[in-house]
């Protein structure tokens, strides 16, 4: 079965952040995270080794608990796509 066409533009979203050598602001980065694994369904807890920071990304991902997979990879994409389009 081929990849819908929601799942390219996801893919090149995705592509286009790892891509990205500057640092994002960190709510950005949070709404990122928590759409990539919501859309990629990915439920393992945070990893980092700052208590707090997996407490930031606990957090964003209780804010998209009831987004679908696929509303998840549309905001991930609206997202990438409107930060590239406004940032200085």
């Amino acid at each position: 079965m081929g990849k819908s066409n929601l799942d390219i533009e996801f893919q090149k979203a995705v592509n286009r952040v790892n891509a990205y050598t500057e640092p994002f602001p960190a709510d950005t980065l949070l709404k990122l995270y928590a759409y990539y694994k919501k859309a990629t369904n990915d439920y393992s807890k945070p990893k980092s080794k700052k208590p707090i920071i997996n407490a930031f990304k606990t957090n964003a991902l209780f804010q998209v608990e009831n987004i679908s997979e696929d509303g998840a990879k549309q905001a991930y994409i609206d997202l990438v796509n409107n930060y590239f389009l406004y940032r200085k």
